[in-house]
């Protein structure tokens, strides 16, 4: 090789340095954590998962190639989340995607790593940020709703069965959106007519004994309120709704299509693939501190006609053109 051939060689690699260096940046091995407070097998988590990983590979991140995952679930029990959320914490991924009640655990457990929220009802409430506008620490997401959703639900429940005096509304008594939820849906009860007894959501047991006990007396209805324990447990209160001719409202859209009468939400899988914008600009250098927290943008109204026939209700046109 003469002189003049190798300065050619050296001044084409010295060129091409640059390209490879950004290429290495780009394929740089990330990880990612996820907490959900529902059970592995739970078809929603296989639903949210989807749509989270393919608007994150429209974004270019592919597991294997430059993403890794530790992914962990609760199922509703409270000491599996706070382990699973310590788990996590002490691996230092880059971000952490949080569903629902997991986040005050993991939150516990780390106010460093980054952490993206979403279903939560009132996260400045709860201490998890700030301010929506400005989350100020190491978390931000998406919020389920606001507690006024409550009042559209029982709205929707006394046009669908006008006849309802009395609603019993299942939320989880020891969370900040419980509480909230609750409150919101009692300061219109008596302007439409109805009274309002509160049921807890603990375990199976709870839930089976309140709603039974709540059904003795005619013209009654539920409020079922977005908690995890309400979600883990959705067959089981469609199934007591069914059994006890109790006219139920839903904050979640699978829950009327699984057979409850009705449901108002924001779209959940939306939530999903709006997270994975915000796990993107993280992971290329932006902070949660910087991102604010952002309200549903998708709401929905489902009614299962089939249910709905099966309690002797005739379903308003004006509803149904609505729905």
């Amino acid at each position: 090789m003469t002189r003049r051939e190798f300065i050619t060689l050296l001044g084409g690699a010295a060129a091409a340095w640059p390209l490879a260096a950004r290429t290495q940046q780009r394929e740089r091995m990330r990880r990612i954590g996820m907490l959900t407070s529902l059970a592995a097998d739970d078809p929603q988590v296989s639903a949210r998962d989807a749509a989270f990983w393919q608007a994150l590979q429209e974004l270019g991140w592919t597991v294997g190639r430059n993403l890794r995952i530790e992914q962990r679930w609760g199922a509703g029990d409270p000491e599996r989340m706070r382990k699973h959320a310590a788990e996590l914490a002490a691996l230092a991924p880059d971000v952490v995607l949080v569903t629902g009640g997991a986040t005050e655990w993991l939150l516990k457990a780390t106010r460093t790593i980054p952490v993206v929220f979403v279903a939560i009802a009132d996260p400045v409430a709860a201490g998890f940020v700030e301010s929506l506008a400005r989350p100020g620490g190491n978390a931000t997401g998406f919020m389920t709703q606001e507690y006024s959703l409550s009042v559209k639900q029982l709205e929707l429940l006394k046009e669908i069965a006008p006849d309802v005096t009395r609603i019993g509304v299942l939320r989880d008594a020891n969370s900040i959106a419980g509480i909230g939820q609750f409150g919101a849906v009692q300061a219109v009860a008596s302007s439409l007519k109805v009274e309002l007894s509160p049921l807890g959501v603990r375990d199976k047991d709870e839930i089976e004994h309140g709603i039974a006990a709540f059904a003795r007396k005619p013209n009654s209805g539920l409020i079922v309120t977005g908690t995890a324990s309400t979600v883990i447990h959705r067959d089981l209160i469609i199934m007591l709704a069914a059994r006890h001719k109790l006219r139920a409202v839903y904050p979640f859209s699978y829950v009327a299509a699984a057979g409850g009468l009705i449901s108002y939400g924001s779209d959940t899988i939306d939530r999903y693939r709006r997270a994975a914008g915000y796990v993107d600009r993280i992971l290329k250098g932006e902070k949660p501190s910087d991102l604010p927290v952002q309200a549903p943008t998708k709401y929905e109204l489902v009614i299962n006609l089939k249910t709905a026939k099966a309690l002797g209700l005739e379903v308003p046109s004006t509803l149904l053109a609505r729905a």
